[in-house]
């Protein structure tokens, strides 16, 4: 199987920049955090599990991913054809910051709201 590998901005000038590009933003962080809770998913599984996410963010996301080590795919030679996707090791490693950061968030948006965040069961999981 072809090894995915993407071309770093020659802008990044800090290891903090680097790390958000490769698990920052909406949907990275939340299919490493559904990757986390449920090992190992089919597209459609990991489709229905993002809500509101485009086919095409999702398929595009998802190759960013695997460029980067984050996400591993694996197809089964059977009929209907099967892919899985799962974390590698790089990706289960930046669980803990998604979790930091959850906890973070989850303390300090009540202090800048009225409304409680409700913790999201996937962040929370503790594999």
């Amino acid at each position: 199987m072809a090894k995915y590998r993407k071309k770093l901005d020659d802008d990044i000038r800090c290891p903090l920049e680097y790390g958000l590009t490769i698990f920052g933003g909406k949907w990275k962080s939340r299919i490493i955090c559904v990757l986390s809770a449920r090992e190992k998913l089919r597209y459609s599984e990991l489709r229905k599990e993002m809500y509101n996410i485009t086919d095409a963010v999702l398929a595009a996301t998802l190759k960013d991913l695997m460029e980067d080590g984050i996400v591993d795919r694996k197809s089964y030679d059977e009929i209907p054809p099967r892919v899985e996707y799962s974390l590698t090791q790089k990706g289960s490693s930046i669980v803990p910051i998604l979790q930091s950061i959850c906890q973070w968030s989850g303390v300090f948006f009540k202090e800048d709201r009225e409304n409680e965040m409700v913790q999201c069961q996937k962040c929370d999981h503790r594999g």
